[in-house]
């Protein structure tokens, strides 16, 4: 039908988590090509997504990254 897409034998629909991962994995090639580093890593390392699913989660995540920068004046890693 409109908008669907078919999928051939033993092929599924892709998840958003491999819709993440390539486009992370993407993003890194490029990122990597343009600063001639190559294989050097871009992101942060043990981030993990987080799918948004309602408002109030929504609301939850907001809030904390606007709450978050706050306390780095306090932080004992900043200089």
């Amino acid at each position: 039908g409109c908008g669907q897409q078919q999928f051939g034998r033993g092929q599924h629909a892709p998840t958003v988590g491999d819709i993440v991962r390539g486009y992370k994995s993407a993003v890194t090639k490029h990122v990597n090509v343009l600063r001639n580093t190559p294989c050097l890593p871009v992101w942060q390392r043990n981030y993990h997504e987080h799918i948004i699913r309602d408002e109030t989660a929504y609301l939850k995540i907001a809030e904390y990254t606007q709450t978050n920068p706050q306390p780095w004046q306090e932080d004992t890693y900043h200089d």
